[in-house]
């Protein structure tokens, strides 16, 4: 369990910040730019998760909000070398594992039998609470660039990628689902206002 007694620390005053492993860097760095884009992402998967309140989907937010910080803490966790057991979870390193995703994949598959096949992109509106996911989604795909870059020049954990490429996935499905099961969504009209 985590326990702060206090907010600042003033460690961090010189511009760079601690990761799990004791070392530091400096905060513009592509690992500390990937965590603080997982970290905006989850904070939109809060908005969407109240504007959800009290459904089967907030409850599943919440599961995936804690799941990002669990990708937060897998990439604080510099890894070794690519295959070796520093992918591998432990009592002191916090990892992603497939089951995530593959959670994330059940979901998605659930989700999409209610849904019309879509005959067109859609708009990312209709009710609140699917231009909320709209925006937790578009977040989620901004932390997975942050994330594939990150990759390209440090090792990352594969099942971290494919959690953050999933999780987009599941957001817009559940913006149609939240779109009357899609019958609101707001279809694109290629060059309506020319």
């Amino acid at each position: 369990m985590v326990k702060l007694n206090k907010i600042y620390t003033r460690t961090g005053d010189d511009g760079t910040t601690g990761l799990v492993d004791g070392s530091r860097c400096v905060k513009h760095a592509a690992r500390i730019e990937a965590i603080g884009a997982v970290d905006e992402a989850n904070s939109a998967i809060g908005l969407a998760a109240v504007a959800m309140a009290g459904s089967d989907h907030a409850d599943s937010l919440f599961r995936i909000q804690n799941d990002m910080f669990d990708l937060g803490a897998d990439l604080a966790t510099p890894l070794g070398d690519v295959g070796g057991k520093d992918f591998e979870p432990s009592e002191m390193v916090l990892r992603i594992v497939p089951a995530q995703a593959e959670w994330l994949e059940q979901a998605i598959d659930s989700l999409n039998e209610r849904l019309e096949p879509l005959t067109s992109f859609i708009l990312p509106g209709g009710s609140e609470a699917a231009a909320r996911t709209h925006i937790a989604r578009a977040s989620v795909r901004r932390a997975e660039r942050s994330v594939t870059a990150l990759a390209q020049a440090e090792p990352v954990n594969p099942a971290a990628l494919a959690y953050i490429n999933r999780l987009s996935d599941y957001l817009f499905v559940l913006a149609r689902i939240a779109n009357d099961d899609g019958r609101a969504d707001v279809k694109w009209i290629p060059g309506a206002n020319r």
